[in-house]
């Protein structure tokens, strides 16, 4: 099989890549750069510096012909898309768009979207299930979601399979500080330079962080299942406070950490859990890899 895996330079999308090439699949990446790491990239897939939204996308699917993609490359960063809901809306929406029309027209079967929790808001009722009313508060969010009508609409207009995961908190070694997990890798970080951590708001938000190694698998198996066109919740189906977070890596690090509490950020959800009832269902699949052992995995990475 061969799997275009866009952003496969960045944090999930070279473990993805690392997945796949282990599963002897034939892989190629395109990766700006602006975010993703040369020194993340797997030497055995062939890499292309491009950006989703170029031009040379639709030479490089006919050069290339791709039997799937994983679209990973985007714009994560909710107070970015508040700052910026154009260069967000410009990424993830039509840089989407880019990618759908070179799989419509060189006939791929199959794309992967990476999606959010974000598209869901602030639900009351935990844990969330994919059938929640979806209200995004921030522009990351909303694009992300308008992306998935976007694929549902290639799907009725010209058959391209389509598989959406609904990413938790992802964390996990070669995590930057920006994304929706990014708090772990700003705070193994910290209590490793021995420097207090900030925390927005009063620490009891919830968030449910999925590592991810299991992140990888879920999109590996969502090439494979012969339920297409669903959308699947990727989580761990437990909320976790920032506060026993940071009890969690005090644990692993064997330290004591000096917390700081800020003013909460805006557009941020205050409570988070999603059900991965579906993701069971559809991918054969459920997460294998515990917080406290994915943290050390994480905070070991940085020593």
């Amino acid at each position: 099989m061969k799997v275009l895996v866009t952003g496969g330079a960045g944090f999930i999308g070279s473990h993805v890549v690392d997945t796949l090439i282990q599963e002897n699949c034939q892989v190629v990446i395109i990766d700006n750069l602006s975010t993703g790491l040369v020194e993340n990239l797997n030497p055995a897939a062939k890499f292309i510096k491009l950006d989703i939204r170029s031009s040379q996308i639709l030479d490089l699917f006919i050069t290339e012909k791709f039997d799937s993609v994983i679209h990973l490359a985007a714009q994560t960063m909710v107070h970015k898309s508040l700052e910026r809901p154009d260069y967000d809306c410009n990424i993830n929406i039509s840089g989407t768009v880019n990618i759908l029309e070179a799989c419509r027209k060189t006939n791929v079967k199959r794309i992967v979207f990476s999606s959010t929790a974000a598209v869901y808001g602030n639900v009351t009722t935990l844990p969330v299930v994919e059938i929640s009313q979806k209200a995004p508060t921030s522009f990351y969010g909303l694009s992300k979601l308008t992306c998935e009508k976007y694929l549902s609409l290639y799907n009725q207009v010209c058959g391209l399979e389509y598989m959406v995961l609904r990413y938790a908190n992802v964390y996990g070694e070669r995590q930057g500080d920006g994304g929706e997990g990014g708090v772990i890798s700003i705070f193994s970080r910290k209590i490793n330079q021995n420097q207090p951590v900030s925390i927005f708001g009063d620490g009891s938000q919830t968030r449910d962080f999925i590592y991810v190694g299991d992140i990888a698998t879920a999109n590996y198996q969502a090439l494979l299942t012969d339920r297409t066109n669903k959308v699947c919740n990727i989580s761990t189906q437990t909320e976790t406070s920032v506060n026993q977070l940071i009890e969690y890596l005090e644990e692993v690090a064997g330290k004591t950490v000096v917390k700081s509490y800020n003013e909460k950020r805006e557009g941020d959800i205050y409570k988070s859990s999603l059900s991965n009832a579906l993701a069971q269902e559809n991918l054969g699949w459920q997460p294998r890899v515990s917080l406290i052992k994915g943290l050390a995995k994480t905070y070991t990475s940085l020593i």
